[in-house]
């Protein structure tokens, strides 16, 4: 079985690193793997797992970008794909006019994957027009029912993102070169408990929720430090000089923290006492949580979308209401105060990185043999 996947590009995301992961897991299986993107840091590591990538840039919002469709169907009656796999809208409007042009014999099996609660509309419905539409989460699955009446809801499968516990695993202690390397870098840590805000640096993650937070915090105890993980996007570079220009003005400039982008994520939860997610926006699903529970750190977040889902089957005490910073500090201080955690239930079958490969292959799989 030939399954191709197509996104805009493979620099770096939650959304990227499934396709490395799906497609991995393709080529374990014995199913060869192609990737379409316009490339990125991420290719190096998809080819050297044994998939094919196919250097095609599909993801500009333009109308110059629908000239590909023509070269895109030349292009999939030569490689004659089984599965055709859409992970993004733009690229999906291209592969999928190319797609309806060719003669239904000569057509790949669709399968498209709902990744985000997109704006409704009929550039987003492409999303919703697989013979099998992935959701990420019962919050997706819910989305694309109430918003794309005509989708089968037979045809929608629940898939939740999942988690590698190899990657992630509970109760991990970074090793000790790392630990004085962090204490060598960030002094000002040392003796202090850690709140971590991981993600984009969008005003809709939450960031001056999390100032109001710290300064809260700041206000009744001086043993608390917080940190902003996650790098700058050189389009919003407005956005992080006004965070910092608030944190100055709020005198925090000595309890918050910008670490910038970390590769190191999985060892910045594991000294961390408590992870955050605040945005108020509603996520699909929260990847970041899922990885900070897989770990045993407790994840205090709001309790709507993909991450009050999450936090709802792994631990409840963590959901809290939108931008209440009351129950911000209702569920942050008794974490803090206590010497140790309550026990998180570990990750259940449903969200781990297995569960999710061996759901998406098996799909792809029974939609495959619908055609022999």
């Amino acid at each position: 079985m030939k399954v191709v996947q197509v996104l805009p590009a493979l620099d770096g995301g939650g959304v990227e690193k499934g396709i490395l992961e799906i497609a991995q897991a393709l080529v374990q299986a014995g199913h060869e793997s192609v990737v379409i993107s316009a490339g990125g840091r991420m290719v190096e590591k998809l080819i050297a797992q044994g998939s094919q990538h196919v250097n095609w840039d599909l993801g500009k919002k333009s109308l110059l970008t629908f000239r590909h469709v023509f070269a895109i169907r030349c292009w999939l009656k030569q490689a004659r794909p089984d599965i055709l796999h859409l992970r993004s809208r733009m690229p999906a409007w291209l592969m999928y006019l190319a797609w309806r042009s060719l003669p239904a014999a000569d057509r790949p099996h669709l399968v498209t994957t709902v990744h985000g609660l997109y704006s409704v509309s009929k550039y987003s419905e492409i999303m919703c027009k697989g013979e099998r539409v992935i959701a990420v989460s019962e919050t997706v699955r819910e989305y694309i029912k109430n918003n794309y009446p005509n989708t089968n809801p037979l045809h929608i499968k629940l898939i939740y993102r999942g988690v590698d516990p190899v990657e992630f695993p509970y109760g991990y202690q970074p090793p000790m070169a790392w630990v004085q390397q962090w204490q060598q870098d960030f002094p000002q840590l040392e003796g202090k408990k850690i709140l971590t805000l991981p993600g984009r640096l969008t005003r809709l993650k939450g960031h001056h929720d999390f100032i109001d937070l710290i300064l809260k915090l700041k206000q009744s105890d001086h043993s608390t430090h917080g940190l902003i993980v996650g790098g700058e996007d050189p389009k919003r570079r407005q956005y992080v000089a006004e965070l910092r220009h608030r944190i100055h003005l709020e005198g925090l400039d000595d309890v918050i923290t910008f670490t910038g982008n970390r590769p190191d994520i999985r060892e910045i939860y594991a000294i961390s006492d408590v992870v955050l997610s605040l945005s108020t926006k509603p996520e699909s699903f929260g990847r970041t949580v899922l990885e900070a529970l897989s770990m045993g750190v407790p994840v205090v977040g709001y309790d709507h979308g993909g991450v009050g889902e999450i936090l709802s089957v792994l631990y409840p005490q963590g959901k809290v209401r939108l931008q209440s910073v009351a129950s911000l500090l209702s569920a942050v201080l008794p974490i803090l105060a206590s010497h140790t955690t309550e026990t998180i239930t570990q990750v259940t079958h449903s969200m781990t990185l297995s569960a999710m490969c061996k759901q998406t292959i098996d799909l792809y799989e029974e939609t495959y043999a619908r055609a022999l």
